[in-house]
């Protein structure tokens, strides 16, 4: 059987050490100063690591994944800032 995801409009920031302050409000994170090379986020999968560039999404039900660029650009189409 063959099968397609519903299309669903999810928030996503791509982490770069320039937007540090976007990724940590996308999360409701603490507010730290200094952007981390890497940094670890629970998902539901498990603990998961983001590294510069990957997107990080927010999916349906608030929960919070990484996603490498590559993937990301086949995956998803951006449709602006809210």
């Amino acid at each position: 059987m063959k099968v397609r995801k519903k299309p669903v409009e999810v928030e996503a920031e791509q982490y770069t050490r320039e937007n540090w302050i976007n990724v940590q409000n996308l999360m409701c994170m603490a507010y730290t100063p200094d952007p981390p090379q890497l940094f670890g986020i629970e998902t539901l999968e498990g603990n998961m690591t983001v590294s510069e560039g990957d997107w990080i999404i927010k999916g349906v039900a608030g929960e919070f994944y990484p996603c490498k660029p590559d993937i990301f650009e086949k995956t998803y189409d951006i449709l602006g800032e809210e």
